[in-house]
């Protein structure tokens, strides 16, 4: 396998930057241009200079001996000076040593993924981890990443192949008396697996929730305060606001972290009957993506009808709170007012959704999972056929191993990969 180097922190000035080399060659490479040899794990400072001899930069060189570091193989890490004058002579340098090349995007994971450092799920817990913008959004992929997912599907792969086995024997010894009835143990195991399968189920919509934000509509009739309230929360001037009827005429979106969850927030059209035809437009969509919105905040009095169905968790906020007596559950973009409730009501709302939130955060995951149920399922229904079935019922099992096996990327998955690590930077 070729030696593989790439820059690994972000590229610009910094305090320090990480060069990352993995491969065969990864020691070698790093003492020739520290003039020395190196240990097979340990940490030195050294000057380093390229192939004629001059002098690059002073930094550290770490190194990891194969398989104990994040490849699986070799890896030396060197750590520079940030300049981009410095770090593009490291990489010139390293670039002309025989046998070295540039990575491709994702290839260090992909490596150890390869090496068996990580499994499929770890490898996208990774990913989340990169892009985590919000408190709720980090751990969830350090679940993920630290393998919590592969345990669990592990843990039931072991009793799927418990369970197989047991029927295996019954059709092996089938000419013979089987001296204990494996129906029970059997069917034990198939509950235990389909519970918590189902659990994990219905838990992905929420995850990916999380994982990819939630959206909270504001809605209201015109010259409510919607586009002052947006901008408002969002600390910045990101919607026109104006005394004229029907400014906002598009869907204004703001994403903000709120309560650790990562909400964008919608400035709709003002919802009223219009002749206007463009306005028209505007306030069709505001009523299409407040009702796909997860949370809608009706800044209305009680009783007002905005043509939008409330929905159960949804918010009604009074508005204009600066020109009102009764302060209660009311709100003033301009003043302030109320901000603190709304944000602690969309927050509590948002957080208890999140509840059911379970360790698997994508489709691929709902998928794989929901393809090993029906093949329970249909395991399940043979095995009530009798013994005569039961092969038809092994082979049902082996299935829904198969299925579980792909979730944690054992079997495939060779055509997602290329779409995977596409989203990874040079130095991952």
């Amino acid at each position: 396998m070729d030696t593989i180097f790439a820059l690994a922190t972000a590229r610009g000035k910094s305090g320090v930057a990480v060069i990352r080399i993995s491969g065969p060659l990864a020691l070698e490479a790093a003492g020739r241009l520290g003039g020395c040899s190196l240990p097979k794990r340990g940490m030195t400072l050294r000057r380093l200079h390229d192939e004629v001899g001059d002098l690059l930069d002073e930094g550290l060189i770490l190194t990891f001996s194969a398989p104990a570091s994040f490849t699986g193989e070799d890896v030396a890490e060197l750590q520079v000076h940030g300049s981009l004058a410095g770090v593009a002579g490291v990489l010139s340098a390293l670039g002309k040593i025989d046998g070295l090349r540039l990575a491709d995007p994702g290839e260090f994971t992909r490596r150890a993924l390869e090496n068996g450092k990580l499994d499929l799920a770890q490898v996208e817990g990774l990913a989340d981890l990169i892009d985590a913008e919000t408190e709720a959004q980090r751990k969830q992929a350090q679940s993920l990443l630290a393998g919590a997912l592969g345990r669990l599907a592990e843990g039931w792969r072991a009793d799927l192949i418990r369970a197989a086995a047991l029927i295996e024997a019954v059709i092996d010894f089938a000419d013979e008396e089987v001296p204990t009835d494996v129906t029970p143990e059997v069917t034990a195991l198939l509950d235990r697996v389909e519970r918590e399968l189902k659990t994990q189920t219905a838990g992905v919509q929420m995850a990916e929730r999380i994982r990819e934000g939630f959206e909270v509509a504001i809605i209201g009739a015109p010259n409510a305060g919607k586009s002052t309230l947006l901008n408002a929360l969002a600390g910045r001037e990101a919607a026109i606001t104006s005394e004229h009827a029907g400014t906002t005429r598009d869907v204004i979106e703001v994403r903000m972290d709120l309560a650790g969850l990562p909400v964008t927030l919608l400035d709709t059209a003002g919802l009223r009957q219009t002749r206007d035809m463009v306005e028209g437009m505007g306030i069709a969509l505001a009523r299409r993506r407040a009702e796909a919105a997860d949370l809608r905040v009706f800044l209305a009095d009680e009783g007002e009808d905005l043509d939008v169905p409330f929905q159960p968790g949804d918010i009604r906020a009074r508005p204009k709170a600066d020109r009102r007596e009764v302060k209660t559950h009311a709100v003033s973009g301009l003043t302030g007012e109320g901000l603190d409730w709304l944000v602690s009501e969309i927050g509590a709302i948002l957080s208890d959704r999140t509840a059911s939130a379970g360790l698997a955060t994508r489709e691929r995951h709902r998928a794989a999972m929901e393809r090993a149920l029906t093949s329970l399922s249909s395991a399940r229904g043979v095995l009530e056929d009798g013994p005569d079935m039961y092969d038809i019922a092994a082979e049902d099992l082996r299935q829904a191993i198969r299925a579980l096996e792909s979730l944690v990327g054992r079997i495939d998955v060779e055509n997602l990969l290329d779409e995977i690590f596409a989203s990874f930077c040079l130095g991952k």
